[in-house]
């Protein structure tokens, strides 16, 4: 058994793909339009072949989807949690739980879907302004 993908559910198709492309560094792999069902499938992965995230887009869907704490997370495992940290701030990302362990963060979509990401290998050296940075919303 191998895994494929998982699956969210987005109001804002280029809101959730400006932020997981362009700030989280996904790429598109695939895009099927369904005329018939009036919904659009996009298909991200770190790379060609790696697993995927299918965001799902129903067109006619005018109300944000329910999102509870249950659905759980996706997560990414990061080369440099800090750099990576620092480029989503820069590009107007908060930072839900920061890396003050210089380990593992927390990011949301515009969708309010939980993203961990996870320092590769041993933990960065606790560092500042990580260390001291509070936790903003929920996660």
């Amino acid at each position: 058994m191998r895994f494929l993908h998982a699956m969210i559910r987005v109001c804002d198709l280029d809101a959730a793909l400006d932020f997981f492309c362009n700030k989280l560094g996904l790429i598109e792999t695939r895009r099927k339009d369904h005329e018939r069902g009036r919904f659009t499938l996009v298909f991200l992965a770190t790379e060609e072949g790696a697993p995927e995230v299918e965001l799902t887009h129903n067109w006619d869907e005018e109300d944000a989807y329910s999102v509870g704490r249950s659905f759980g997370h996706l997560a990414y495992e990061v080369d440099d949690i800090y750099a990576l940290c620092q480029r989503l701030i820069d590009k107007g990302v908060t930072i839900s739980r920061p890396p003050r362990d210089g380990r593992m963060a927390f990011v949301r979509s515009p969708d309010q879907i939980s993203v961990e990401l996870l320092q590769k290998g041993e933990a960065q050296p606790i560092a500042e302004p990580w260390s001291s940075m509070p936790n903003v919303g929920e996660w």
